[in-house]
């Protein structure tokens, strides 16, 4: 007895890449034989597609791309003008997927994302899930230092203010409406673990056990962790500002204390060489407004940019058959 396709629905895994030539070989298999997998079983449409991003790479990834899109039917490619970061990379897949798929799944390229969950993913879809989050059931993987620093963001985070999945990165799967919704953020410093909760509708976890990396080195270093983590805290909280006015209150109230002691202290005669004394506070003024103002700069800094309405992304190359798409969507 045959299966009839037409009433599954159109899958999309999207998956930035940033150099990874070394990891494609390797993984891309894996992608195409989990989507058969589902393809074969009546789960997803035939017509579902495995849709990599080269994020302006400098090695060999679009070359790369290319010629598994030449090779394979269900794979696809986009190529942005230049590096433009994981999290607009992984929008403009979605936001390309959208238009041709009635769910998508996104996951990193190095294979660290367990493949295999993509199945339970789309059976939770299949069950009224619009939003179906990949949430990683341990750290046992990880260093010491990422695993504690990950869990100092996470609770960082939540006294912020910022709805966030726990242990929860980039592995999720989202329905057409909502990566339609969400294209309505027009932000353009994007945080799009604190975006898609603000989105709502019907939403679910899985669980999975976080592996090595496939091959090569990470591409996601200290640097990048602290520039995300800023933007997570800064794109979704004003309780940083509002931090800087308390501390400002209380050293206020402090100095006035301090001046009252101080004018006892001349009058009562008591006056003695505190040169110490006087650094000190200089030195701990001097940074907390230095601080203070590198927090109120950063909340400029994003004003700035986000009112210069610059597009998140340019496409430079596609593998994209606009036929091909016309079809999938009727």
């Amino acid at each position: 007895m045959s299966i009839d396709h037409r009433r599954y629905p159109v899958l999309f895994i999207v998956i930035p890449c940033f150099n990874e030539e070394e990891v494609l070989p390797v993984t891309a298999p894996l992608f195409m034989a989990c989507l058969n997998s589902m393809v074969n079983s009546g789960k997803i449409s035939p017509r579902s597609k495995v849709l990599f991003i080269n994020d302006g790479s400098s090695d060999a990834t679009w070359s790369i791309i290319r010629h598994l899109s030449d090779d394979y039917a269900e794979i696809e490619g986009i190529s942005l003008s230049r590096n433009r970061g994981h999290q607009n990379a992984l929008l403009a897949g979605l936001e390309e997927a959208s238009h041709y798929c009635d769910a998508s799944i996104s996951i990193d390229c190095d294979g660290q994302d367990d493949i295999a969950t993509m199945e339970d993913m789309v059976d939770a879809y299949l069950n009224g899930s619009d939003v179906v989050y990949g949430v990683r059931s341990s750290r046992k993987a990880d260093t010491l230092f990422k695993r504690t620093s990950a869990q100092a963001f996470y609770k960082l985070l939540d006294t912020m203010g910022v709805e966030t999945i726990y242990n929860h990165a980039d592995y999720r799967l989202l329905s057409c409406r909502v990566m339609k919704e969400l294209m309505r953020f027009k932000e353009v410093n994007l945080y799009l673990r604190g975006m898609v909760p603000l989105v709502g509708f019907n939403s679910t976890c899985v669980y999975y056990e976080r592996h090595e990396r496939a091959a090569g080195g990470t591409h996601y270093p200290i640097r990048k962790m602290l520039a995300l983590a800023i933007d997570g805290i800064t794109s979704f909280s004003i309780k940083p500002i509002r931090g800087i006015a308390i501390l400002g209150i209380v050293i206020s109230i402090l100095s006035f204390i301090g001046v009252i002691w101080a004018v006892a202290t001349v009058m009562l005669g008591n006056v003695v060489a505190g040169w110490a004394s006087i650094v000190c506070i200089i030195c701990f003024m001097s940074g907390i407004q230095l601080i203070s103002l590198g927090v109120i700069g950063e909340y400029v800094g994003k004003a700035y940019l986000e009112a210069k309405r610059r597009p998140r992304y340019s496409i430079k190359e596609s593998t994209f058959s606009e036929n091909d798409f016309t079809e999938s969507k009727k």
